[in-house]
């Protein structure tokens, strides 16, 4: 017979706020952060930094994953596992993507989508975890999910405004691929390696912070 453990730290359960206490584990050892949990804030994180990058292919990646039942979605983004989600998504994902090809259309397209994409980013961030209290679910998704969302995508309009401006556009659409590709490339990491996922997406918001630091540190001297 296995003997009893305890253990001492944060839980995370179903239903029930963030908790710092001790936990009386019975001879099967239980996990004290539910690792499925884990694993649904650590996708639901990754295509919230793919938004960052292009609004609806997370969106559309998300979609799809709750038709096939690859993944459950919360209750109130059920709707998103429906056939005509898929389509409507599927079509701005296309518009989209060929509007940034467009010269200045794609500077006009950032205004409009960095608040796009902060919804986004909490809405993928929200209907990924399933197992968590409401409150504490669209708290975490407010914050880490909207935050980086919009985030990633202020640093891209910025850099496009800035190729805008010195090449006059020329190298805006190189601009627009390398962001279609990584919003690509965490939409596959996400849903394959969501861990590997939440270490780029934290490698990508410390690479802005250190951009910004040296930023404002040039601009106060």
């Amino acid at each position: 017979m296995k003997p009893n453990v305890f253990a001492l730290g944060f839980f995370i359960k179903p239903n029930s706020d963030l908790i710092l206490g001790i936990a009386f584990v019975p001879n099967e050892l239980k996990m004290a952060v539910n690792f499925e949990i884990l694993l649904s804030i650590f996708l639901g994180l990754g295509l919230a930094a793919s938004a960052g990058f292009r609004v609806f292919m997370p969106l559309l990646a998300l979609s799809l994953l709750g038709y096939f039942d690859w993944i459950p979605l919360s209750d109130s983004f059920a709707w998103l596992g429906s056939i005509p989600a898929i389509i409507t998504l599927a079509l701005a994902t296309v518009v989209e993507i060929a509007a940034y090809y467009i010269p200045w259309v794609d500077n006009l397209l950032d205004t409009v989508a960095l608040p796009m994409a902060t919804l986004a980013g909490t809405g993928v961030l929200a209907a990924s975890i399933t197992e968590l209290d409401p409150l504490l679910s669209w708290g975490l998704a407010i914050i880490a999910g909207g935050g980086t969302a919009g985030a990633i995508k202020s640093a891209n309009a910025g850099t496009r405004m800035i190729s805008s401006v010195k090449t006059v556009g020329l190298a805006n659409p190189v601009v627009s691929t390398v962001e279609t590709g990584f919003s690509l490339s965490l939409i596959v990491l996400a849903i394959f390696f969501p861990v590997l996922a939440l270490l780029l997406v934290l490698s990508i918001l410390y690479f802005l912070y250190r951009v910004m630091r040296k930023f404002r540190t040039k601009k106060q001297n």
